[in-house]
């Protein structure tokens, strides 16, 4: 199907607003040894967290972090040496497990504010977008087939079309896509908000805010 799309503008941001939750603040608050955050005001918790937290060695509160996000996917040991890196590097952007680099942002910021800039300050793009069918009906489209559209408006240098051309560029899965693309928001099916790391897409990446692309069927793989 022919799409022609409109990059409208990228927007670089420190945090993406409304990714924790209140309840998410409340536990954290718990683990940081701090119980009265159920009964706080919820336009205080994020204030009361950044408190809480900054009475723990930052590495400390790093596993504390992690362990609460990522207990499930992570070790102990793993939780450590990833939060020994965080103090040094963008583990953000350089962390293997591309599924993970999105939370892994998202933690990342927490205690780069809680700790007023100990930990480097990773950033992240929000793209804002359009995409129209000149040919066919408006259907919801899937990060693998947004990020496959984006493709012709994209410079050769950036980041995902250097790691993965082929599927990129061919009709074939892109299952890291959904781990590149860390929201996807539309109300309408054309009109969309994408956010990804300023790692994978930004702004010096687009060479064309106006183009048309088409979106193959992906064949199955034998």
């Amino acid at each position: 199907m022919n799409y022609q799309i409109i990059i409208k503008r990228i927007d670089t941001v420190n945090e993406v607003e409304g990714y924790w939750s209140d309840e998410d603040l409340i536990q954290l608050l718990e683990r940081f040894n701090y119980p009265d955050g159920a009964t706080a005001e919820k336009k205080n918790l994020p204030e009361l967290l950044e408190m809480a937290i900054s009475d723990y060695e930052p590495n400390e509160a790093a596993e504390i972090v992690l362990k609460y996000k990522l207990g499930d996917k992570l070790n102990e040991g793993q939780i450590e040496q990833i939060a020994h890196n965080m103090l040094i590097d963008k583990v953000c952007e350089e962390y293997p497990e591309i599924d993970m680099q999105g939370t892994l942002f998202h933690v990342n910021q927490l205690l780069f504010k809680a700790y007023n800039g100990k930990f480097p300050n990773a950033k992240a793009s929000v793209v804002h977008f359009s995409m129209t069918p000149t040919d066919g009906a408006v259907q919801k489209l899937t990060a693998e087939n947004v990020l496959k559209l984006l493709n012709n408006g994209l410079s050769d240098r950036n980041l995902i079309k250097r790691l993965f051309e082929d599927q990129m560029s061919q009709n074939i899965p892109f299952p890291e896509a959904q781990g590149i693309v860390w929201e996807l928001i539309t109300n309408d099916d054309i009109n969309y908000s994408l956010v990804t790391s300023e790692n994978w897409i930004n702004k010096e990446d687009i060479t064309e805010y106006e183009f048309e692309s088409v979106l193959e069927e992906i064949e199955d793989e034998a």
